[in-house]
């Protein structure tokens, strides 16, 4: 049994917890590192992601890898590249401010299974999103999901992070106070007014999209929705953040 972690590098603590989740499934965990094109927006972006393959391979061994694999872009896309279609679900929040996007990401974890071949395939909840079209396109492969690692101060933990100052990390938490507070509330009404007051409270925070939806299918969560989840999207300072929280109540209209 072989379990893939498919990771673009840049690795710490929330990529960790995948790869020992990984570890607890088989002995044999594959990690790979590969900054893919075709997830990005702009040249821009994919010039700026962080890379730091030296201290993914410690940190990816010491967290359980039998295996760190960087392939390189023709190994991935060794001729024409025809991209799988995200579907309808793929064209909404992160699909919508980031056009192919999705397509890019099934694309190249289709292509990693397919050199793999692994049993099971671990990713994170954080982008929960992904985490969905995944599972639409993983016919042979078992998908297991882990839930967001946080800092201290409830940030998710993400690459992007990086590019954030200190400060600018203080501003970022308001997105986990936000979550946290429409959690807690009985009301979809109310929770969806705490969720958009609180982060309007953080001036330096420019929303993209605060939603509660139906894990189901991604649609706007009702009374009758058996899970629900708020999900936000944002910038600070030009650096999209995203993050997410399952309701923890049973919110009602």
């Amino acid at each position: 049994m072989t379990v893939l972690v498919p990771t673009m590098g840049s690795l710490h603590r929330g990529h960790q917890a995948l790869i020992k989740r990984a570890r607890t499934l088989s002995k044999e965990v594959i990690v790979s590192i590969f900054v893919n094109p075709l997830q990005f927006e702009n040249k821009v972006d994919l010039e700026k992601y962080p890379r730091s393959p030296q201290l993914d391979i410690e940190l990816a061994t010491l967290a359980g890898a039998t295996e760190v694999w960087f392939p390189e872009y023709e190994d991935i896309y060794p001729g024409k590249i025809e991209t799988l279609s995200a579907g309808p679900v793929g064209s909404l929040y992160e699909g919508a401010s980031r056009p192919e996007h999705f397509e890019g990401v099934l694309t190249v974890v289709n292509r990693l299974f397919e050199m793999v071949k692994p049993t099971h395939a671990v990713f994170g909840e954080k982008d929960f999103q992904q985490l969905f079209l995944i599972k639409t396109i993983a016919k042979k492969v078992e998908i297991v999901s882990v839930p967001t690692i946080r800092s201290g101060s409830g940030l998710a933990l993400s690459s992007r992070n990086t590019h954030l100052s200190e400060l600018e990390r203080e501003c970022a938490e308001i997105i986990s106070r936000a979550l946290t507070a429409a959690t807690q509330e009985n009301n979809l009404l109310q929770a969806q007014r705490k969720l958009e007051e609180i982060l309007a409270s953080e001036a330096s925070f420019k929303k993209d999209y605060a939603v509660i939806i139906d894990e189901k299918d991604f649609s706007i969560a009702k009374e009758s929705s058996q899970k629900k989840r708020a999900l936000v999207a944002g910038w600070i300072n030009g650096i999209r953040l995203i993050d997410n929280m399952p309701m923890s109540k049973e919110v009602r209209l």
